[in-house]
């Protein structure tokens, strides 16, 4: 990585909004506390949640580009733009950034949507996204008790919620998250 830690911070932190640069500390810290907990990287876990939002509040026609121009999860131009940030943050934090570590890039890749077979990493960057201090929504409470003491739980309670939320809201659910629950499901 071309950046060290504090200079990586100063480039993300210029690219979004104080309040989402709050979101983001407050990952980081949950995202380290998780790894420490649950046996993954600490330094890889902070390095993810510094950077999964970095195009976070990029244009959307910018985003779009990079997804057509360089094949970056074309599915995903079919469901709700919400969702673009993530893997273009992956492919930002590779290309620009030059990240080169898989697991971390995928962590980036698929904090919002989850996965199958999601690595712990994974799990990892996810959750610190849904519990992180700063997230005040219904159930974020349970969701951060099932998190001291198991992963998986904490991580498809945040799954339901995500789900029920579009349900209640009319709205389409991204495949890849009903595959990464039934993904936890099937590992119980």
């Amino acid at each position: 990585m071309k950046l060290n830690r504090e200079q990586l911070i100063e480039s993300v932190k210029a690219q979004m909004p104080a309040k989402r640069w709050t979101h983001t500390e407050g990952v980081m810290i949950t995202a380290v506390q998780l790894a420490e907990r649950f046996g993954a990287d600490p330094a890889k876990a902070e390095l993810a949640a510094i950077l999964h939002d970095v195009a976070k509040y990029w244009p959307i026609e910018k985003m779009e580009r990079i997804m057509r121009e360089h094949s970056v999860a074309l599915e995903l131009l079919d469901h709700d733009k919400p969702l673009w940030h993530a893997p273009v943050g992956a492919y930002v934090a590779e290309t620009e950034y030059e990240v080169t570590d898989e697991e971390v890039l995928d962590a980036i890749r698929y904090h919002t949507s989850g996965r199958e077979e999601m690595t712990l990493l994974d799990k990892i960057v996810c959750l610190a996204d849904y519990i992180e201090p700063g997230r005040d929504f219904p159930g974020v409470e349970h969701i951060r008790e099932r998190a001291e003491h198991d992963l998986d739980a904490a991580l498809m309670a945040g799954f339901d919620s995500t789900i029920t939320f579009l349900i209640l809201q009319q709205k389409s659910i991204y495949p890849l998250t009903v595959m990464a629950r039934n993904s936890l499901v099937k590992q119980k």
